[in-house]
């Protein structure tokens, strides 16, 4: 059963939003057992939406779209399914109904609603309305030739809700869907040549109903098998064996057994043995305290930090000593040794990350060239150093110093 995906809206095109919607569909579709065949984005144009919707009839069971239904005159995606489908417009009660109870609710009164709301419960004659609870555009479902199309807000959080609530159940309850089963085994400091020839022979003994791809980001790869079949149970564990045999050959770079972050990873181990994390930041900027922050409870293992770009502070809030920054340098491995061990006395935490380097694109010489970072992790007792030598593109570099971090926080979280 395949699917595709037509975003609709001249913002896409030029830059203005970033199309997240197709993202977050063809996950939640996947999951249910639909395959996407082809996402496009298309132009606030009658025509480039009825030509994407011939061709998108040639190649998929579903046609999903998003975009385009708003009040405005250039929202003109409904009129233009109408008359994709030769129907007209008719007013669907259950809509405009939607639509007065949400501008009760908003203005308290309907003598200000203007007829371009009302417009909004007009539908194509052949479809079913899919009501939107948080907003006044309904959703249409269409089932034409065999083929379905479901037509729905572009804004993330109104699809969102009505995939939830109405698409998939339907969907599920329409068609008779096959299993997918995906196993993420995240990977880190082995690239990804390496770890295809590494599992060559595992991956030459799948079946034809699992395939494994490698999902390659600086510093890490995705390892991801999925399966296709009818019996769930059986091809979980199918799955499963195939995934434990690449596990036990990758050895110590595999860092998780599940689809979630490398941050996640610490923090979930962290979490789990009631451990304390501090930082100490000077080329990465504050992005590792980021990564951490941005997942919700970590506040349970991050403790805080410092971002001490300056040599005064340095010294001053990581206890680093002058002579040594004098003697050796900001960017070295004594340096960086006395700045996560500052961290972790400093901050009482129970371990602690210190990073610091050249990110570029100036300020590398001849014995420092631009990309090269010292990272320090410790807990009492113990502290890991260790030099990277990158390339020269700041991002990258501010990137990689974090993954490099993290994995080497791994690292000495499973001795313990």
């Amino acid at each position: 059963m395949f699917a595709e995906i037509i975003t609709i809206g001249d913002e896409i095109l030029i830059g203005q939003i970033v199309d997240t919607n197709s993202a977050w569909i063809a996950r939640h579709l996947n999951n249910i057992g639909i395959r996407i065949k082809q996402i496009s984005s298309v132009s606030d144009d009658r025509q480039h939406i009825l030509t994407a919707l011939a061709e998108a009839k040639n190649r998929a069971d579903i046609i999903l779209i998003t975009g385009g239904l708003g009040p405005t005159k250039d929202d003109i995606t409904k009129k233009t399914i109408a008359e994709y489908f030769g129907v007209g417009l008719i007013e669907n009660k259950e809509a405009l109904s939607n639509v007065e109870s949400i501008f009760l609710r908003l203005r308290g009164t309907l003598a200000n609603m203007l007829d371009v709301n009302k417009q909004q419960a007009m539908v194509p004659e052949n479809c079913e309305v899919i009501l939107n609870k948080n907003g006044t555009a309904p959703g249409m479902w269409f089932n034409v030739d065999g083929t379905i199309y479901v037509s729905m807000p572009g804004v993330p959080f109104e699809m969102m809700y009505m995939m939830e609530e109405g698409v998939i159940p339907k969907l599920k309850a329409t068609l008779k869907l096959p299993v997918i089963v995906h196993k993420t085994i995240l990977t880190v400091g082995e690239g990804e040549s390496y770890l295809a020839n590494k599992i060559a022979d595992i991956e030459d003994s799948l079946p034809s109903h699992i395939k494994l791809a490698y999902l390659p980001k600086l510093g890490q790869v995705r390892l991801r098998l999925s399966g296709d079949g009818e019996d769930e149970a059986a091809l979980k564990t199918e799955i499963e064996e195939f995934a434990a045999r690449i596990t036990e050959r990758v050895g110590k770079h595999v860092v998780a057994q599940q689809d979630i972050s490398l941050e996640q990873v610490v923090l979930n181990l962290m979490r789990k043995k009631g451990l304390k994390l501090a930082v100490a930041e000077s080329c990465t900027g504050g992005y590792i305290s980021h990564l951490l922050t941005q997942h919700a409870g970590s506040s349970d293992v991050f403790l805080g930090g410092a971002v001490t770009y300056s040599n005064e502070l340095k010294e001053g809030l990581l206890g680093v000593k002058q002579t040594t920054i004098e003697q050796y340098g900001a960017v070295s491995e004594q340096t960086v040794t006395e700045m996560v061990e500052g961290a972790l006395a400093n901050f009482n935490a129970d371990y602690a990350i210190a990073v610091t380097g050249i990110a570029g694109p100036g300020g590398g010489t001849p014995d420092k060239p631009v990309g090269t970072v010292w990272v320090g992790v410790a807990k009492r007792g113990k502290t890991m150093v260790k030099k990277f030598t990158f390339g020269s593109k700041r991002a990258q570099n501010i990137e990689r110093s974090a993954v490099g971090a993290l994995f080497m926080l791994i690292t000495l979280l499973r001795e313990n």
